[in-house]
């Protein structure tokens, strides 16, 4: 079941519609460039500074606990980093010229790398580093604006939204958890798209530019590498691409034909869930101040147990659970690396619920900094709209293990309930998926003893 809420008239106007996705795209630069510029020379103390508060509070709550369950990679189609390197391939704004053609070196992104192996690595590299930067202005500034540096060279050497497909770090994970999202961007009728010749959504024509992610609409098959920029919706002469509304997760109910850098993210994403949970919110200080110390004794341990628990002993127990399941079920009619890239389908559910249990937690506690530093976001004494008084309040600290239950059981519910539909649509019997569910129960209950201790 799913609709084309597209092609309701006044939605229709606003997704045609450049200014409106112009309008929010410069308004995101704006606090983009805040960010910025408040890290390099604003207070530096963490929860006073405008970058920390609103990238790691406030646009972390709406990037997890909204935008992704709900719109899937809406932020993508506003998000600020590659839009000066956009707007200088297009030489234009906001109108395209005709033609649409881009001023670009044009190479293409070298065929070994068309995956998000770079996202993963670029990921943990972001990750490994995540108490500092966190919590240090000028190191979240920093890392900003090499986000926007690199964007910018991509987009002048290589062809449309490179860096958004295959090497931004917040892209991968938003591009894995959007399969969960109740919308979807695709075509209405494949036979009308496989009878126009020209293309011009993935080409461009007077009307806009190809699709900027270097995705043919006409095959698309789940949501993660579209980034809703609506591009194709301006471009496609036949009006034959529409936004659905859909049943959510969707996409992951096509258990087979998922790939092993996806599988890779959603165990990263899923270790680095537990990570943070142990490390930020924990009660053990010790662990982050460890974190922090980068470049002592210390740290060199933590970051080898970092980077052994996101890339060879998490993997590892999932592999063990495949291919337990897999023994079950003999005669194995799949290969492992197949079995395990589709059974990982499992982690999408069971890693954005804890990383919502995760900031529930974080946010809820620490969300009231974001007044204060409203009022004055360089902490240079300001007052501009009166709330620099406001003190810093957790809110309903006691809720928050009422509300991280439900999320992690939901979470825990959809990946068993995966987990069968992978076994059978394998041709396995039910019962193996017995150790796929196991790791997942194991996974959530560990989060649960994190969260209720």
């Amino acid at each position: 079941m799913r609709y084309a809420i597209s092609d309701v008239p006044i939605i229709k106007r606003m997704l045609r519609s450049r200014w409106l996705q112009w309008s929010l795209t410069a308004l995101t630069l704006l606090f983009f460039v805040l960010a910025i510029i408040a890290g390099l020379v604003g207070t530096p103390a963490g929860n006073r500074n405008f970058g920390i508060v609103f990238v790691w509070i406030v646009w972390w709550a709406l990037l997890i606990l909204l935008l992704l369950p709900f719109a899937g990679r809406l932020w993508c189609g506003v998000c600020p980093i590659p839009a000066p390197g956009e707007w200088l391939q297009r030489r234009a704004l906001v109108q395209p010229r005709p033609g649409g053609k881009l001023y670009t070196l044009g190479k293409q992104w070298p065929r070994a790398l068309r995956n998000i192996w770079l996202q993963n690595v670029g990921f943990l590299g972001v990750a490994l580093f995540s108490t500092v930067i966190l919590t240090t202005p000028l190191a979240t500034a920093l890392v900003l604006l090499g986000f926007m540096i690199v964007a910018i060279g991509t987009s002048l050497v290589f062809e449309r939204r490179t860096f958004c497909r295959y090497l931004c770090p917040v892209g991968g994970f938003i591009g894995l958890y959007s399969q969960i999202a109740p919308i979807e961007l695709r075509v209405k009728d494949t036979a009308i798209c496989a009878g126009h010749t020209e293309k011009t959504c993935y080409t461009g024509s007077d009307e806009g530019y190809g699709c900027p992610w270097l995705v043919f609409p006409g095959g698309l098959t789940n949501n993660m590498s579209c980034g809703l920029c609506t591009e194709c919706l301006k471009t496609c002469t036949r009006d034959n691409i529409a936004l659905f509304v859909r049943q959510p997760g969707a996409d992951l109910l096509k258990t087979t034909g998922h790939k092993l850098d996806e599988a890779y993210k959603g165990l990263i994403m899923l270790a680095c869930a537990f990570i943070y949970s142990t490390v930020l919110i924990g009660p053990w200080g010790v662990l982050k101040e460890t974190a922090r110390a980068v470049g002592t004794p210390g740290w060199f341990a933590y970051a080898g147990i970092f980077l052994a628990l996101n890339l060879a002993i998490l993997p590892g127990l999932f592999w063990l659970a495949v291919r337990g399941g897999q023994w079950i079920s003999q005669p194995a009619q799949t290969t492992m690396r197949k079995l395990f890239s589709d059974y990982a389908a499992t982690l999408v559910p069971l890693g954005l619920t804890a990383w919502i249990a995760f900031s529930l937690s974080f946010v809820l506690v620490n969300f009231s900094y974001a007044w204060s530093v409203l009022s004055d976001p360089l902490g240079w004494g300001w007052n501009l709209l009166g709330t620099v008084g406001l003190k810093w309040t957790p809110y309903i600290p006691g809720l928050i293990p009422y509300l991280q239950v439900p999320v992690l059981l939901i979470g825990l519910t959809a990946a068993i309930a995966l987990a069968l539909r992978t076994a059978r649509q394998h041709g396995q019997t039910p019962w193996a998926a017995a150790p796929v569910t196991v790791f997942c129960t194991a996974a959530t209950l560990g989060l649960l003893g994190l969260y209720l201790a």
